[in-house]
């Protein structure tokens, strides 16, 4: 489970503005954060099989909202992915 503090810190690197808690920017960078957790945790944990659906559809709704924001806001996508450092 993510922490305030990560949630936070993950949120500050996409923020459109200092209230922005909801763009597909800051959605994006939060699921992203929780990915890197659940990919560490089935490191350690390889029979966890609830965790690995999770997993599954949380990268899936990550690539929702990164394909709704390069049809609507193609600048706005690459400064997501290079800030993220994910690939296309």
């Amino acid at each position: 489970m993510i922490t305030k503090e990560n949630k936070e810190k993950a949120i500050a690197l996409t923020q459109v503005s200092k209230n922005d808690v909801g763009s597909p920017q800051a959605q994006v960078s939060i699921l992203t954060a929780r990915i890197k957790e659940v990919t560490a945790h089935l490191q350690n944990n390889k029979h966890d099989f609830m965790a690995r659906r999770g997993l599954t559809q949380m990268v899936g709704q990550r690539k929702k909202l990164l394909k709704y924001l390069e049809r609507k806001d193609f600048e706005a996508y690459k400064d997501t992915i290079a800030k993220l450092g994910l690939r296309k």
